[in-house]
């Protein structure tokens, strides 16, 4: 091998093992807090400037070090959110019971908003191929323990701003219709929903508003000037950020603040803070 072949050679495998030291070490352990006006139709006047966070998909468990979560919620902590809203997956579930006490130990931590603080549930809180009630059950009942109201199919209303938390499209009780038929148009609404994918379903009922999203992580890895190679997705347009769904309904997904596998390039982990804006 002459001089030039052997720097060359020597160069890639440099840069090689940079970018998957980069990819495996540094960028899934990056927290963004992402900042982000949501002008919200009817929003009292009272909620007008007030702080909403949006934390998504934890994925407790022990495919990476959860104690990172920790560190973001006290992080995240500084910022005094009025609201806190918990867009799903807080496990990553791999059929192992010892989840549900590292979850207790995580949210023994969490963020809480002075307001409120409420959660809806993701595939991965439905245990395995997403059919197991008595996991959602058990994930639900930590979370209510930690001071934070689950939405499953349910409304909650704070300071006259409502609230529509949906159940997970994957698991075994998604009936969002029977949600979004009592939405009054005439006041301010908000809704939850993990899987972005429920905006293409027939069960919207003219609901016209913000709807804030988890579940693609931002696909986790993304190549500079291209989507993501893989999304758990039907529609390939939902990635991250906001997407307006040109049907008076404006969709915000969360890029996720854990990860599934502990890789990301391009997609740092995200906690969303959103000021609330009236229009």
């Amino acid at each position: 091998m002459n001089r030039r072949k052997f720097i060359t050679k020597t160069l890639l495998a440099t840069a090689g093992i940079s970018f998957g030291f980069y990819s495996w070490q540094i960028e899934p352990f990056w927290l963004e807090f992402v900042h982000q006006d949501l002008p919200i139709k009817n929003l009292p006047s009272k909620l007008h400037n007030k702080v909403l966070m949006q934390i998504s998909d934890l994925h407790v468990g022990n495919r990476f070090d959860y104690n990172f979560l920790i560190d973001s919620f006290q992080k995240a902590k500084a910022y005094k959110p009025d609201i806190v809203v918990y867009t799903g997956d807080f496990v990553c579930w791999e059929n192992n019971p010892e989840q549900f006490e590292q979850l207790k130990i995580v949210m023994k931590e969490s963020v809480h908003g002075t307001l409120g603080t409420f959660a809806i549930l993701g595939n991965h809180d439905y245990g395995a191929e997403w059919n197991e009630a008595y996991v959602a059950d058990e994930v639900s009942k930590i979370l209510t323990h930690s001071k934070i109201q689950m939405l499953r199919d349910a409304k909650t209303e704070i300071s006259d701003l409502n609230i529509y938390g949906f159940e997970e499209l994957w698991g075994t009780n998604f009936h969002p219709e029977n949600l979004t038929k009592t939405i009054n148009p005439d006041e301010a609404n908000l809704v939850l929903c993990h899987n972005p994918d429920v905006c293409d379903l027939d069960v919207w009922n003219g609901y016209q508003g913000w709807i804030l999203a988890g579940h693609t992580h931002g696909g986790q890895a993304r190549p500079p000037f291209l989507p993501p190679l893989i999304l758990p997705v039907k529609n390939r347009k939902y990635t991250s950020g906001i997407i307006d769904l040109e049907d008076g309904r404006m969709l915000y997904i969360n890029r996720a603040l854990g990860h599934s596998y502990q890789v990301r390039f391009n997609c740092r982990p995200e906690i969303t803070i959103f000021t609330l804006k009236s229009i």
